[in-house]
C-alpha cells in the first residue's frame, strides 16, 4: 500500500445521503453524492427504513460515477474507507456491508472511520480551507441535523477530544421541528433560514438552553454544561408562541418567529463554541456539517471569532454536507501517518464516540 501518497476510495452512508469520494493523498479526485431527501419530505424528516433502501439502490451507480470522474479503477485504488458511525444503523449497515464486499473482492485493505471526525477531514485537502495540513489544536464546530458539538483536534488521525456536544435535540433538528411547526415543510434548514431574512430576530426572546450561571461551571470545572447545549426547551418554546397567537385568533407572524428562533440558535452556538475556544487556548476553529450553509450561522459565527482573535474556516457546501470525500480524506491522513487498516469483523456503530477515529 501505498503510505506516501495513497488512492482511497471512501464511502459514506450515514444517513440520507450515498457519497463516494476518491482522493490521492490530500488532492480531491471525485465527490459523487446521491441524496434521497426528496422521498423524506412528506413524513417532515428522515425515515431509516426508506434512507437504508435508497442507499441500496444508490450504492453501486455512485461508486461507478465516482470511478469515472477520478478516472481511476478499482484496482487502482490503494484502499478503501468507510463510516462506521455514528449514524442511523441500517444506513451505516448498507455502506460498512458494500464497503466490506469491495474489501473482499479486490483484496484492498479497509479503514473504518469515523464520521463527525471525516467532517474536520476536509479541511486536509489541497485546494481547501487549510491547504491539505490542518493547524495544530485545531477546534472544530459541527452543526448538522443529527450533532451539535465543539472538538478539539490535536492529531485527526487519533488524538481528538469532544469539549461540547448538544445533551437532546442537535441544531439541525431543532430547525426540521420548527419548519414543521410553521408549516415550512422540510427540510426546515433552508426554508427558516430563507424566511428569516424577513422577519425581526429581535420581534420575541426565546430561551438560550444551558446559559444560566447554575449550568455554566467555571472555565477551570467546565463539567457543568459550560460547553453544552440543548435545543429541546426553545423547540417547546416556538410551539407555545404559536398556540398564543392561533388561540388569540391572531395571523402567526411565522418570519418574525423563524428569525427569532435562527438567532436563538445561532446566538448560543456561537457564543459556547467561541468561549470554549478562548478558554481552551484554541486559535483556529473550522465550521463544519450540513447547517453551517446557514448564512446566518456563518456571519455571526465569522463575527465573533474576529473578535476573540480565532481564525475560522469554512468548507465549501459540498463538502460540508455529507460526502465519501471526507471520508477518504481522513483514511488518507491514517494511511499517510501509518495506521492500520481494520479487522473485517468491525460492526457499524450508531453511537460511535467521536474520539474513536477509527474501528
Amino acid at each position: 500500500m501505498n503510505r506516501e501518497e495513497p488512492l482511497v476510495l471512501g464511502i459514506e452512508s450515514s444517513c440520507d445521503e450515498t457519497g463516494v469520494g476518491i482522493v490521492r493523498g490530500t488532492r480531491l479526485l471525485a465527490n459523487t453524492v446521491s441524496s434521497s431527501m426528496d422521498e423524506h419530505v412528506r413524513f417532515g424528516g428522515v425515515i431509516p427504513e426508506i434512507a437504508s433502501r435508497a442507499h441500496l439502490d444508490a450504492l453501486v451507480p455512485t461508486l461507478h460515477e465516482a470511478l469515472a470522474t477520478a478516472g481511476v479503477t478499482l484496482d487502482e485504488i490503494d484502499a478503501l474507507a468507510v463510516t462506521s458511525g455514528p449514524g442511523l444503523a441500517g444506513a451505516l449497515m448498507v455502506g460498512v456491508c458494500g464497503a466490506k464486499a469491495l474489501a473482499v473482492a479486490t483484496g484492498k485493505p479497509l479503514f473504518a472511520v469515523n464520521h463527525l471526525v471525516a467532517h474536520v477531514g476536509v479541511g486536509l485537502l489541497d485546494g481547501g480551507v487549510y491547504g491539505g495540513e490542518l493547524p495544530p489544536d485545531l477546534g472544530a464546530l459541527l452543526v448538522s441535523g443529527g450533532h451539535t458539538e465543539v472538538l478539539r483536534v490535536r492529531n485527526i488521525a487519533g488524538d481528538v477530544e469532544l469539549l461540547g456536544s448538544t445533551i437532546d435535540d442537535a441544531a439541525g433538528e431543532a430547525y426540521d421541528k420548527v419548519a414543521r411547526l410553521l408549516g415550512l415543510g422540510y427540510p426546515g434548514g433552508p426554508a427558516i433560514d430563507r424566511i428569516a431574512r424577513e422577519g425581526n430576530p429581535k420581534a420575541i426572546r426565546f430561551p438560550r438552553g444551558l446559559t444560566q450561571p447554575k449550568y455554566m461551571g467555571t472555565a477551570e470545572d467546565p463539567a457543568a454544561h459550560r460547553y453544552d447545549w440543548s435545543f429541546s426547551g426553545l423547540k417547546t418554546a416556538v410551539a407555545r408562541c404559536v398556540e398564543q397567537f392561533e388561540a388569540a385568533g391572531e395571523p402567526v407572524p411565522v418570519a418574525d418567529i423563524a428569525a427569532s428562533f435562527q438567532e436563538a440558535v445561532v446566538d448560543v452556538i456561537t457564543s459556547k463554541a467561541v468561549l470554549a475556544c478562548r478558554e481552551q487556548g484554541i486559535e483556529n476553529l473550522l465550521l463544519g456539517g450540513g447547517v453551517a450553509a446557514n448564512t446566518r450561522l456563518r456571519e455571526l459565527t465569522a463575527e465573533r471569532c474576529a473578535a476573540a482573535g480565532i481564525s475560522l474556516a469554512v468548507p465549501e457546501f459540498s463538502l460540508c454536507t455529507d460526502n465519501g470525500a471526507m471520508v477518504a480524506a481522513l483514511a488518507a491522513r491514517v494511511i499517510m501517518d501509518g495506521g492500520q487498516p481494520s479487522d473485517l469483523d468491525f460492526a457499524p456503530e450508531s453511537s460511535l464516540p467521536v474520539t474513536s477515529v477509527t474501528v
